[in-house]
């Protein structure tokens, strides 16, 4: 399935796994080698990073050179997906490989003391950290966690056995205060501050971290702040302080360059990342997956798509996602067919050889098949995303898009050729409009009804 967009941004050189017999054998003997020993996995998201936001994605305005190299050397996805269109939901869906309906986290967690801060990924959920601790690996993640703002939903009881970084949404990213004017910037699970830009330590503890654990399994997650606001260069001044809420007033002109900033300083620490896996001569037992928790806002990028963060348009979870295998993904390969961030916990779940508990499922679908052939199984595969009042669900290359609060809003597109959604095609597809209402009503039910409650 190629969309337009794919053409666009990818240009005439990209091609698809040619694979000759040759290329078959040393596939098998890759993944052979990696299953002898442990595949670590890294796993990197990028905070309201927009599909136009990379230049290996379209962006005219600036470079991004490692994360271009790093899909140059690896897959680029095109039809790729976060399961919410902001932060809190989509993490959940991660962490759990679930649709975030399910472990009772539709929307975002909030960090105002009267909203629902006490809301957080409760300990009955099974995650990803955990199921691949079980497996013998190490696990740890440095950067956003916001599944809870309390210690008792800290990521350390979570799964993983290493973290630094912060728990709320966004933090001053030099005095790592967030925006009701609380230090928030964690040692496992203590308070303690250390001084520097948030983007720099996350990649300075994640070097440290591949170093220390070269010789073991690892499961390394890194959350980036980059670029969510508030927009902050690494020479910029802080602009919060503790105990005061948040005006996130900016000078004339910040924004566009302090943004640019904020996305190549997370590309040189990626760029640095990759340098120490091959420096360690561990880079082809290593899987490194980058993504973004949702679409750009309107000081991003997400091309010719429509909407920003927050809606259920393609520019709101329409999302740029990499994967780099050495040996086992060839270079300069990609997949056009239809995924999303639910399906990382299946896919690093059956590299590891991780298993699940029994009884338990997993709404999202392995990659290894896109890593290995180039595509998916399933060319009709149905995704469904719920936020607020907004409804919506992919059939392939059809589009069901529909506001509850609005009587005959709903709207029906043939992406392959409407990537912008702009022509309703409901009057002539009326019993396809009326197939996929039945299934996303079927869906909405089914992960509303078994909620985890907060």
């Amino acid at each position: 399935m190629i969309s337009s967009i794919s053409n666009v941004v990818l240009g005439t050189s990209r091609v698809r796994h040619k694979i000759t017999l040759l290329g078959s054998v040393s596939f098998v003997l890759a993944f052979g080698l990696m299953r002898a020993v442990p595949t670590n996995l890294i796993l990197i998201m990028a905070d309201d990073m927009g599909y136009g936001d990379l230049s290996c994605y379209g962006n005219k305005a600036y470079q991004t050179p490692h994360l271009d190299r790093m899909a140059a050397e690896g897959m680029r996805f095109t039809d790729f997906h976060s399961s919410g269109p902001v932060c809190s939901p989509t993490r959940a869906g991660l962490m759990t490989g679930r649709y975030q309906q399910r472990s009772g986290i539709p929307g975002v967690i909030n960090a105002a003391f009267g909203v629902n801060r006490h809301h957080g990924l409760q300990h009955a959920e099974v995650t990803l950290p955990e199921v691949l601790r079980e497996a013998g690996y190490r696990t740890a993640i440095f950067g956003k966690w916001h599944l809870g703002y309390r210690e008792k939903f800290n990521p350390v009881h979570q799964g993983f056995e290493t973290f630094r970084g912060y728990v709320s949404g966004n933090i001053d990213y030099h005095s790592h205060i967030d925006r009701m004017g609380v230090f928030d910037w964690w040692n496992n699970n203590v308070l303690e501050d250390e001084t520097g830009y948030s983007t720099q330590l996350i990649t300075d503890h994640a070097l440290k971290y591949i170093g220390q654990h070269q010789q073991d399994p690892f499961f390394l997650y890194l959350a980036y702040e980059a670029p969510h606001d508030p927009y902050q260069g690494p020479g910029d001044p802080p602009i919060r302080v503790e105990g005061e809420l948040v005006s996130n007033r900016y000078e004339t002109g910040r924004i566009p360059r302090a943004y640019r900033e904020m996305v190549q300083t997370m590309d040189t620490g990626i760029g640095r990342i990759l340098a120490k896996l091959k420096s360690l001569s561990i880079d082809r037992q290593t899987l490194v997956f980058f993504l973004s928790d949702n679409g750009a806002n309107k000081n991003g990028q997400n091309g010719e798509l429509k909407g920003f963060k927050g809606s259920l348009w393609e520019g709101g979870h329409r999302v740029p996602a990499i994967a780099w295998w050495p040996t086992v993904i060839p270079p300069n390969c990609f997949c056009d067919d239809l995924s999303i961030s639910l399906d990382v916990m299946p896919t690093f779940l059956e590299i590891s050889g991780a298993k699940i508990p029994e009884g338990h499922f997993l709404d999202g679908q392995s990659l290894k098949p896109a890593f290995l052939q180039g595509s998916l199984p399933d060319r009709m595969r149905k995704l469904f995303w719920s936020y607020g009042s907004q409804l919506a669900m992919r059939e392939g290359p059809w589009k069901l898009w529909v506001d509850s609060r609005k009587s005959g809003s709903a709207q029906l597109f043939h992406l392959d050729e409407d990537i912008a959604e702009k022509n309703n095609l409901i009057l002539d597809h009326e019993l396809k409009f009326e197939r996929m209402k039945a299934d996303l009503g079927v869906w909405y039910g089914q992960v509303t009804q078994s909620a985890t409650a907060q």
